[in-house]
């Protein structure tokens, strides 16, 4: 979809869109997000989506005695029989591609319907998108209250965690390493091969055990917010991996995944450092 917005579109520039704060505006007045929403006949089908299957927006029923809503339907219906494959309408079950292709459509339409769509337009999308994809939310974040705090701060104490840490990252070793995986997985960008990211199960399997493990440890109070640094950049890379293989069912949320791993497995890396050094230090005769 990206390809075709910067290239397969023929372009035209006769209607100004300005960016605003409600978002791109359309003649300085209507936002893009409301352009898109428009339904001028009050059918629930909005205007880009009848003008898409050849239907007239300003009434409800463009052909007398049968509602535009239903006529899409069996447009769709003759789709299905035509192709041999359903194409889902409506938002449920949709998966994070589905959504974000819908969404796209429904934007880029409204764009070329209203002759808004040129080649600064498209690219200002593109790299828009490219954003959304590459800044994925995180879903779990730790907080102290979820760690086992000790007021011991001890030598002794911080030995035992120590040890305690040492054990937790020699468990559960694996063969491949995530980065020769990924490698494999996309030689460059022509060659792709989406079985290859089952080899990560045994990493994944590896990184959810120290999150457990770590969530369960006593933890001395001086190092808490250095552990609780260690435990997100975990969960942040496990998140990613988990994403990264949904590339065949959801390949949006697969492609954010793997925007983000390589930021956060150095990340990890340098919290990890970073813990290790303050329990040197506190461990020094």
């Amino acid at each position: 979809m990206l390809f075709l917005i910067k290239t397969g579109f023929t372009f035209k520039n006769s209607i100004s869109f300005s960016n605003k704060k409600a978002g791109l505006a359309y003649d300085n007045t209507i936002t893009l997000q409301d352009a898109v929403n428009k339904d001028s006949d009050g059918d629930g089908v909005p205007d880009w989506e009848e003008s898409l299957y050849g239907l007239d927006p300003t009434k409800k029923e463009t052909t007398p005695g049968t509602p535009d809503s239903v006529a899409i339907q069996k447009l769709i219906a003759q789709n299905q029989t035509e192709q041999g494959q359903p194409l889902t309408k409506g938002p449920e079950n949709l998966t994070q591609t589905a959504k974000f292709s819908q969404d796209l459509m429904a934007t880029v339409t409204t764009l070329s319907q209203n002759g808004g769509m040129d080649q600064t337009t498209a690219s200002s999308l593109g790299d828009s998108l490219a954003s959304q994809i590459q800044n994925t939310p995180v879903r779990k974040v730790y907080v102290l209250t979820d760690l086992k705090i000790s007021k011991d701060d001890t030598a002794i104490a911080v030995k035992k965690y120590a040890d305690a840490l040492a054990v937790i990252l020699q468990k559960n070793p694996t063969k491949n390493t995530i980065l020769d995986i990924l490698q494999k997985f996309s030689a460059d960008a022509n060659n792709v091969d989406p079985s290859v990211l089952s080899q990560l199960d045994p990493n994944i399997k590896q990184i959810n055990g120290f999150v457990n493990d770590m969530l369960k440890m006593t933890v001395p109070a001086s190092l808490a917010s250095l552990h609780l640094n260690v435990l997100n950049s975990f969960e942040r890379v496990l998140e990613n991996l988990n994403d990264v293989q949904l590339y065949d069912t959801d390949p949006v949320v697969a492609l954010g995944g793997m925007t983000k791993y390589n930021q956060n497995a150095t990340t990890l890396l340098s919290d990890v450092n970073n813990l290790a050094s303050v329990i040197d230090q506190k461990l020094k005769p």
